[in-house]
């Protein structure tokens, strides 16, 4: 063999053991990743699961540090808003979970979708009236409420930290006395019949809560459920004439709030901007939110009154695949996830020490043991669907 021949054929040599080299190497660049997506970095094995979720669990989920602590148990998730009592109405083909706010609506959706094994409740939350300090005040000069006082930080950063005003201190938190409130309802009463409030115009008209749209949304659909045991001498409903003692009340009490919103979000918004009605039903959660995520004057002349006969929303979460039971159960379990459920204002199940502990700079505000208040029975999904209907008229 010549020179050139040889030279030729050691580089044919040469060549085919590089390529082997290299493919060898590709392959196990290609393992390493696996291994490492699998043991370390959740991002390459993260599963994508959708939802659809009522609008008071959206900051929750958009919380970057939400985000953050769900991509490190291998999860992305993809919500959409709706109102709970909508969502057995939407296409729900494609989701991994819906998330309504109460245990009604989910129970309904898990029968439809045949999920097994049953929903899952992570944390909940009660129905709370929030007021502006002098229509909580002219409430409880009537009899409709009772108040107690607190020690805010001041609104403006000058004033005394002791919530005092010329020496005497504001309320903050109080009790809604339901059945004189809905005495009043009945009599369609007005800010202008009761004593003291002839000092404030922005109190004038029908005395009225706003709330949600019960036929769609969870909030109003459980104000009902509360109005009618409170009126009906603490009856749950449970028949078709149940539902006729206290239907005009509830007519009474949704009509006169003319268009309503499908989300507690909008009216709880208006509401610390200074607009719409002194009085707004809103889950404690988006109170407790606020307190724990904001700035001190953004709460202004806020009172909170838990009605002294309320409901609980129990946020239900059902599941629609595996991956969504997956999820469910690490919302209930994980301490992280319950701990960001907490600094959302939510109280996990279970652990009522753990929202004791982040609400207790502002049991001004919050009731952490719900002192008084009784929780009222709520009718079964069919009958309360049809009292929402009945109040919207």
């Amino acid at each position: 063999m010549g020179f050139r021949e040889h030279a030729a054929w050691v580089r044919r040599i040469v060549g085919i053991v590089l390529a082997v080299f290299l493919i060898a190497g590709v392959a196990a660049a290609v393992a390493l990743g696996r291994d490492s997506g699998a043991d370390g970095d959740s991002s390459t094995a993260a599963k994508t699961v959708r939802g659809v979720i009522g609008s008071e669990k959206a900051e929750f989920f958009a919380d970057p540090d939400t985000v953050k602590a769900l991509a490190a148990k291998g999860f992305t998730v993809r919500t959409e808003t709706s109102g709970s009592w909508a969502m057995d109405r939407l296409p729900l083909k494609g989701y991994d979970f819906a998330f309504p706010g109460s245990k009604a609506p989910a129970d309904e959706l898990s029968r439809s979708a045949k999920t097994r094994g049953g929903p899952l409740r992570p944390f909940y939350s009660p129905l709370v009236v929030v007021a502006h300090r002098n229509a909580a005040e002219v409430l409880a000069a009537n009899g409709l409420a009772r108040l107690r006082t607190g020690a805010p930080e001041a609104t403006d950063g000058s004033g005394p930290s002791d919530g005092s005003v010329g020496g005497s201190k504001w309320a903050t938190q109080g009790t809604l006395l339901m059945a004189p409130y809905l005495a009043a309802a009945e009599d369609d009463r007005t800010w202008q019949q009761l004593k003291g409030a002839s000092g404030h115009a922005e109190l004038s008209g029908t005395v009225f809560i706003t709330s949600t749209d019960p036929v769609t949304s969870n909030s109003g659909a459980l104000y009902l459920a509360a109005a009618s045991y409170a009126a009906d001498g603490g009856r749950v409903a449970t028949d078709a004439k149940a539902l006729e003692r206290t239907a005009p009340l509830l007519r009474k009490l949704v009509q006169v709030q003319g268009a309503q919103q499908t989300s507690s979000d909008a009216p709880f918004r208006d509401f610390i901007s200074g607009v719409g009605n002194p009085l707004v039903l809103v889950y404690e959660s988006q109170v407790a939110s606020l307190l724990m995520n904001s700035q001190r004057q953004e709460v202004g002349d806020l009172v909170v009154l838990y009605p002294d006969t309320t409901v609980s929303s129990d946020h239900t979460l059902v599941p629609l695949t595996d991956h969504g039971r997956e999820l469910g159960e690490l919302l209930s379990t994980d301490p992280a996830l319950r701990k960001l459920a907490v600094r959302h204002g939510f109280r996990p199940q279970g652990a009522a020490a753990e929202f004791t502990a982040a609400t207790a700079g502002h049991t001004a505000y919050i009731d952490q043991r719900l002192t008084g208040v009784r929780q009222a029975p709520v009718p079964t999904a069919e009958l309360l669907r049809s009292m929402a209907r009945r109040a919207r008229g």
